[in-house]
Order: C-alpha cells, then sequence, then structure tokens
C-alpha cells in the first residue's frame, strides 16, 4: 500500500468516523446494547490529588480502542469542560491487546475497561466535580464512535483505595528500567512526503509475537503500524511517519514513545536518541 492510499483511507476513516458520530441518536450514544459507562469514584491521595476511573464494561463482542488504536482505530478524547475544581487529568493506561477486526489488526481492550484517572483540585481539599464527554471507538461486526456524557461528584477525604482502580494502575507495561533495557536508538530517514524511521532496543525477550508500537509527542503525525522483528537481545521496529495534511515536520526524539506488546508483558520506553 503507497502512502497516498494509507492516508486515504485514514482520512475516509475520519470522515465516516464523524457522520456516525453525528447520526447516532442520544440512547445509542449513551451506551445501550454495546456498552456501560460510570465514573469510579476512587479516593483522595495524601498529596491531594484525586483517583478516580472511567469504567467502561463492554457487550458481548464489542472491543475498544488503546491511545494509540493502529490503522483503523479511533483514539478516546476527553472533554471534561463540564468539571468543576478540577485544574488537571492525567490518564494511566492499562496494557491493551492486539485484536484482530475485519482482517485488520488494532489495539484496544476486550470485555471490561477500568481507566485510571489521576485528578488535580484546583482547590486543594475541596470536593471535585468531574463531568464531560468521552468519545471512543467501539467495535464487533461494525465499528461505530460513541459519545458518553457522564457526571461524578467525588467528595473529598475518603482515602480507602478502590480495589478494581488499584489492579488497572498494576496492569501497566514495564518501565525500561524494570523490563532491563539496554541500548534504544533510532535512525530518522527522509522520505519523498515523509519520514522513516528505524528504531532499536537492546531488549529481553517479552513473549510471543511482539509488537512495538511508536507514538510521537505530535498527534498531527500519523504513524504507520511497525515492523518488528529479532536479532537476538535487540529488538528492531520499522515504521514511516508522515503528517497528516501532508506538511513537512520536525520530529522530537525526546517525544518518541516505543511500546513493546509481547505476550507475557509490556514494556514502554520514553525518547529515542540517534544513533
Amino acid at each position: 500500500m503507497t502512502h497516498l492510499e494509507r492516508m486515504k483511507r485514514f482520512a475516509i476513516g475520519l470522515l465516516l468516523s464523524a457522520a456516525t458520530l453525528f447520526s447516532l441518536p442520544l440512547s445509542a450514544q449513551q451506551g445501550g446494547d454495546v456498552l456501560d459507562a460510570r465514573i469510579l469514584t476512587g479516593w483522595q491521595r495524601a498529596d491531594g490529588k484525586h483517583v478516580a476511573a472511567l469504567h467502561i464494561t463492554l457487550n458481548d463482542g464489542w472491543k475498544t480502542y488503546w491511545r494509540a488504536p493502529g490503522d483503523a482505530g479511533i483514539p478516546p478524547q476527553f472533554v471534561w469542560s463540564g468539571s468543576r475544581n478540577l485544574s488537571d487529568v492525567a490518564v494511566s493506561w492499562p496494557t491493551p491487546k492486539r485484536i484482530l477486526q475485519s482482517g485488520v489488526q488494532t489495539i484496544g481492550y476486550e470485555d471490561a475497561l477500568t481507566l485510571p484517572l489521576t485528578l488535580t483540585p484546583a482547590k486543594k481539599g475541596k470536593p471535585i466535580t468531574l463531568a464531560g464527554e468521552v468519545i471512543i471507538g467501539v467495535c464487533k461486526d461494525v465499528c461505530i464512535p460513541m459519545t458518553l456524557k457522564l457526571s461524578q461528584d467525588l467528595p473529598a477525604g475518603r482515602t480507602k483505595p478502590d480495589a478494581r482502580i488499584v489492579a488497572a494502575l498494576a496492569d501497566r507495561p514495564y518501565t525500561a528500567a524494570e523490563a532491563n533495557v539496554g541500548r534504544v536508538a533510532c535512525r530518522i530517514s527522509p522520505l519523498t512526503d515523509g519520514l522513516s524511521l528505524r528504531a532499536e532496543v537492546d531488549l529481553p525477550q517479552t513473549g510471543g509475537s511482539e509488537l512495538a508500537v511508536i507514538e510521537t509527542a505530535n498527534p498531527q503525525i500519523w504513524v504507520a503500524q511497525s515492523k518488528t522483528t529479532r536479532q537476538g537481545g535487540r529488538l528492531i521496529a520499522e515504521t514511516e511517519l508522515y503528517h497528516v495534511e501532508g506538511r513537512s515536520f520536525a520530529l522530537d526524539r525526546s517525544g518518541l514513545r516505543i511500546t513493546v506488546l509481547g505476550k507475557k508483558h509490556a514494556v514502554e520506553i520514553q525518547g529515542c536518541p540517534a544513533g
């Protein structure tokens, strides 16, 4: 598939997603026969931040996407504009799975998802109201985006952790240090209308058929699914990057994130210097 064909498919997918989103009836947007979504109230940490979670239970056969969903997925979007006493929301992503959907590999979650949210209050010690919209993609026989309208009061002073959120926080990729990652280096070369990237990571086996997912700090840069191979203790991932508007762009190496998904565990590596 040429770059032009990839970008056409990407653009068509976005247009279809937007058209589907705005044509969904309100009942379907709230879940209906697809999923149940709610905010788990969580607890307040000693530093004053509040740990809550978005909890989604998917009906039989339905799946949803990770933050980097693959070539055919819809990345989740969060708009917390209806919230009160809230200055920041940090999302912690549990380790996703590779999912084959209609012959296309995507990355996401099946059955249920507990997505931890660490909330920073505008006024420490005061209760938070978390309210807004979450836009997610869900797939079964068809793939559709859904808008979930959510609101939950989070009382101050509750300090007992929720076991479901604790488990989701623990179900994260290993850090580079935890996984004994050695040398990490990326070689970047120009293409006619983009960049090619080759990442080399000295990393012990993570199990089974491994996939390296490469992300950038710039949401306007489209990253193709990487070709991931092994040379003994070295994992090699090769991919191509393009600006979604066809523009030239500079790549911030410190903003590169490589997540290696293996059968036994996943590993997340931040930054990729020249090498």
